[in-house]
């Protein structure tokens, strides 16, 4: 049975994840992990969130993936112990000098996408050091993937999903040399992702520069950007490649994302599941993509599985965007009912997004509206109004209203 592993950079985003299918969840610590740019969590947080996974019969992985230095293993030298103590399912490591210090400590270890592993005797050695399992390079194609998976002696795990980066599996210096922030430490800050001028200079002194530009109708062009991956289309290949995870990226972006490709990807494999059961012929719902085009995106692509990606992406190509327009005052339990505090209107059978920390990220058609009682169609801006929801919201949930493009 494949497994399922979602992101989650905050505590929203780890409920959207658990309540939307997710096997396992994985989260970074502050400070050493490759998205440090998320919210992230401490160490005292690990005890609830490995309790709650475990309560509800998930697994939850500790990302330690950045390069590590003498004082960095110093660090964890003294917090593994107590990381071990809290049953974390495993480690998911990028710096060959914390396996030893991780089995040490009885944790399991899963290689990071940043050791690059592109190669089965490398899964062989990874073996003898401990590690039970490795996620494999972006950079292999589906039928490297699938003859190393076949032929590996621990378990493998892939992307198929979310950002791709201009570097080998991560590994950039462009952040560092621009702004003095490590990508490599986990702070990237995407300077891939602006709009760039290409030029030449025609002799060695630069006297004579020569513009080139990459797209006709700009004079800048973010060519440097990766479109997000996506494989959401080819499900039945991944499943029968022998691959133990699949693996979402995204623990920078927002519960929504998270929330909904957990459900899409969720929905998928079990679809392909039940056709096989039922020796019937799997179908491709293409509801799957226009749900994951809702959320942040920059443009889809197959990444390496098919071919090199070949386009360049924009900031963002989501089908829809979010718009604050309020917030939970309460949610009376036996009516199935929530009361919002709105700072914009609301129209009947809008489609609003409801997140906290507890709720998670919840998609909601408003079929039902009351103010004082009575039926409405619209709700205007500076207005408390019922909802009928069967899914509980909480006091100070953040309500956004989807609004397409």
């Amino acid at each position: 049975m494949v497994e399922l592993l979602a992101p989650a950079g905050n505590l929203s985003s780890f409920n959207s994840a658990l309540k939307n299918g997710a096997d396992s969840i994985y989260v970074g610590l502050v400070g050493s992990n490759m998205r440090d740019n998320a919210s992230n969590f401490h160490v005292r947080d690990l005890k609830d969130l490995v309790d709650t996974s475990h309560d509800h019969d998930k697994m939850l992985y500790l990302c330690t993936n950045t390069i590590m230095k003498d004082r960095d293993l110093e660090e964890f030298e003294i917090i593994l112990p107590e990381v071990n103590s809290y049953e974390v399912d495993a480690l998911i490591v990028g710096d060959l000098g914390l396996v030893d210090m991780a089995i040490e400590n009885n944790l399991e270890v899963h290689m990071s996408v940043q050791a690059n592993v592109t190669n089965i005797n490398t899964l062989k050695i990874l073996k003898r050091l401990g590690v039970s399992r490795a996620i494999l390079s972006r950079e292999l194609s589906f039928h490297e993937v699938r003859n190393i998976a076949k032929n590996s002696p621990i378990e493998t795990e892939v992307f198929v999903h979310g950002a791709m980066c201009m570097g080998i599996s991560g590994r950039c210096f462009l952040s560092y040399d621009l702004y003095g922030e490590s990508a490599n430490c986990g702070k990237c800050l995407q300077p891939c992702r602006k709009d760039w001028k290409l030029t030449r200079a025609n002799d060695e002194e630069n006297n004579d520069i020569e513009e080139i530009i990459l797209e006709k109708s700009y004079d800048r062009t973010n060519f440097l950007s990766a479109k997000d991956l996506t494989m959401i289309e080819h499900i039945p290949e991944l499943m029968e490649s022998g691959v133990e995870g699949f693996k979402i990226e995204g623990r920078g972006r927002s519960p929504d994302y998270v929330a909904t490709t957990t459900r899409v990807f969720r929905d998928a494999i079990d679809h392909y599941n039940l056709s096989r059961e039922k020796e019937e012929t799997y179908k491709f719902n293409p509801e799957w993509l226009s749900d994951l085009k809702k959320v942040f995106h920059r443009g889809f692509d197959t990444g390496f599985y098919f071919n090199q990606p070949y386009e360049i992406s924009e900031d963002n190509t989501a089908t829809h965007r979010k718009k604050d327009i309020g917030k939970v005052v309460n949610y009376y339990n036996q009516i199935k009912v929530g009361e919002l505090q709105l700072w914009d209107d609301l129209n009947l059978f809008d489609e609003i997004i409801i997140q906290g920390s507890t709720t998670g990220s919840i998609d909601h058609i408003v079929e039902s509206m009351e103010i004082n009682g009575k039926a409405i169609q619209k709700a205007e801006k500076g207005k408390n109004v019922a909802i009928a929801i069967e899914d509980k919201i909480r006091k100070n949930d953040h309500v956004y209203k989807l609004i397409k493009v």
